[in-house]
């Protein structure tokens, strides 16, 4: 099954793996076995969280690798540091503003293989309320059948993202000098996803 890793999901992002999967399939993200999850500088440490609320699907094509695709959403206001006070004010204007921007998401552009099970997901991601394009390394971890019959695919992304390219700016300054945050936050996703049934052919009208 899935690996424990965690991004943003940052992400985004992230799936064109497809190449490995059956044509014209689409494969949804199983939201109880994936996870997305985020580490940042806090002072000399780093603080971990994670959203919990988030869906995306895949549609492979490995004849034309470069038409599938992926789209992932995440709800901002899912953000979770095991913290209620600093969650407050992660979801306040101070940071991603989630009233205002209540989803983060991806929609990827373009796949390009970097290795074996190694692919560039070139996409828009878009984060409080700006648009920037980014390539996400991703992996493929491989699909299996579950007991149910169900065939699942996995995937792992790992990046590092600059919180200020997206506005998201707020710091302090110490008086030792230094900030208190980093502007550089490590995203981790994985992913597991489920193949979709296809859709029954519509029956055909009647007189």
């Amino acid at each position: 099954m899935l690996r424990r890793l965690g991004i943003p999901g940052l992400l985004v992002l992230v799936l064109g793996a497809a190449a490995p999967l059956s044509a014209s399939d689409t494969y949804a993200i199983d939201k109880a076995h994936s996870s997305v999850e985020f580490r940042i500088r806090h002072f000399a440490s780093k603080v971990s969280g994670r959203f919990g609320d988030f869906e995306g699907a895949i549609q492979a094509d490995p004849a034309k690798p470069d038409a599938s695709s992926v789209s992932f959403t995440i709800k901002s206001a899912s953000i979770d540091t095991n913290n209620a006070n600093r969650d407050g004010d992660l979801k306040s204007p101070n940071f991603f503003d989630a009233t205002k921007f209540p989803e983060i998401t991806f929609k990827s552009s373009k796949m390009t293989s970097t290795g074996k099970d190694q692919y560039a997901v070139t996409g828009t991601l878009t984060m409080h309320g700006v648009s920037k394009e980014v390539t996400l390394p991703v992996t493929y971890l491989g699909s299996a059948k579950d007991p149910r019959g169900n065939e699942r695919a996995s995937f792992e992304l790992n990046t590092k993202l600059n919180r200020k390219d997206w506005g998201i700016d707020w710091n302090k300054t110490l008086d030792s000098g230094g900030l208190m945050l980093s502007d550089d936050v490590d995203v981790t996703i994985d992913l597991e996803t489920v193949k979709k049934a296809p859709e029954a052919p519509a029956a055909p009208a009647t007189k």
